[in-house]
């Protein structure tokens, strides 16, 4: 590396007013999944605020969804694969909810709708990319910003997918577990159950009815035994639906059901028990829909070689990184699972993903930032 732990973090710390400007102006910039035009107004930012930093865009367009962006930074002609910065700009924050969580300063943290998941990542991307400008070390990075990630990826993994086989290594900028790096994640699936049964009047003529609701509930009960602590499967039936009345012996009746699962082959496993399922009563009739919708990220040999590398950065910036799994996923399920090497949790440290006590702890960031950045030039 052409410069020192300590160059890089100093570099850092220079430019912590315009990280705290930089993610002030992100989250203010509210980007729901759901709304493409304010997802396109984030991504316009980001690109701003990379204007000092020589880059090529590529935008790709997305019907009903945000844009995807691309950026690739470095040199032409780097013998070495880019490493991939994976992020996203969307969040699960309605428009309008800044004027109930307003960006603020307080607590030693930041907060405000999107701050930890994923916007400080972002920021601390960029800077990251700055202080190796800074530095002398030239580095061909691609930065991938997706738009629909919260809602499971569904236009932007293919494009994720190609550029992770085009990369060295996959460091993605979700937030920390805790102070870790995420080694491993479980893999996401979504099964909906469907019943169709006859409808009668309850109190006329009972017999003739064969209850959808009935079905539904014996199914909950076998889907919920599905669980396996030892394999370290959850199923977990969130939310039923069904009827019309309570005079009426229901026609329709449904579950959605999430599952998740450590390993590709337990994925195997709980599709087949899924469609194993069969109705009790035979008049009754059972549809499925859904499957793994992300395979789990393991860990692999690969990812462990990266965090141990990245342990050792750590050491020399003066701090003790640990690693984590958790039972959420993300776009690094989809890196990790073609065989990329990928680490995760490499954004921000806070509390609050998804809940009003977003926020990020703002003493970690240079010197997490500082730790982005040696992984990306040892690369």
């Amino acid at each position: 590396m052409a410069a020192s732990a300590q160059a890089i973090l100093s570099s850092v710390h220079q430019l912590e007013p315009w990280i705290w400007a930089a993610l002030r102006s992100l989250v203010e910039v509210e980007s729901p999944s759901s709304a493409a035009h304010a997802v396109n107004a984030a991504g316009a930012n980001v690109r701003r605020l990379a204007d000092d930093i020589p880059h090529v865009v590529t935008v790709h367009p997305q019907v009903g969804f945000g844009d995807v962006l691309e950026m690739r930074f470095g040199v032409e002609g780097d013998a070495r694969k880019p490493v991939l910065l994976l992020g996203h700009l969307d969040t699960v924050w309605p428009i309008g909810t800044i004027a109930s969580m307003p960006w603020r300063e307080a607590d030693r943290r930041f907060w405000g709708p999107g701050v930890l998941d994923m916007k400080a990542g972002v920021v601390m991307a960029l800077t990251a990319l700055k202080a190796l400008k800074a530095n002398g070390i030239e580095r061909s990075v691609t930065l991938l910003l997706n738009s629909e990630e919260e809602i499971g990826s569904p236009v932007s993994r293919p494009i994720t997918e190609r550029l992770a086989l085009e990369s060295e290594s996959v460091f993605v900028l979700e937030p920390a577990q805790g102070l870790a790096y995420k080694t491993a994640r479980k893999g996401v699936g979504q099964y909906n159950l469907h019943v169709t049964g006859v409808a009668s009047h309850a109190g006329v003529d009972f017999e003739r009815g064969h209850s959808a609701i009935r079905e539904i509930a014996r199914l909950v009960e076998k889907v919920f035994n599905f669980t396996d602590p030892a394999r370290k499967r959850t199923v977990n039936v969130g939310k039923i639906s069904g009827g019309t009345q309570s005079n009426v012996i229901a026609a329709e009746a449904s579950a959605e059901v999430d599952v998740r699962i450590a390993t590709s082959e337990d994925g195997v496993v709980v599709d087949n028990l899924f469609r194993s399922l069969r109705c009790t009563d035979p008049h009754c009739l059972l549809s499925i829909s859904g499957g793994i919708n992300r395979p789990p990220m393991e860990r692999t040999e690969g990812t462990v070689i990266l965090f141990e590398r990245a342990r050792k950065c750590a050491a020399e910036l003066g701090f003790v990184l640990d690693e984590a799994s958790t039972g959420g996923g993300s776009d690094g399920n989809f890196t990790s699972a073609l065989g990329v090497p990928t680490l995760d949790g490499m954004g921000a440290v806070g509390d609050g993903a998804h809940a009003a006590h977003e926020s990020v702890v703002i003493e970690h960031i240079v010197p997490r930032t500082a730790l982005l950045a040696m992984m990306i030039a040892g690369s």
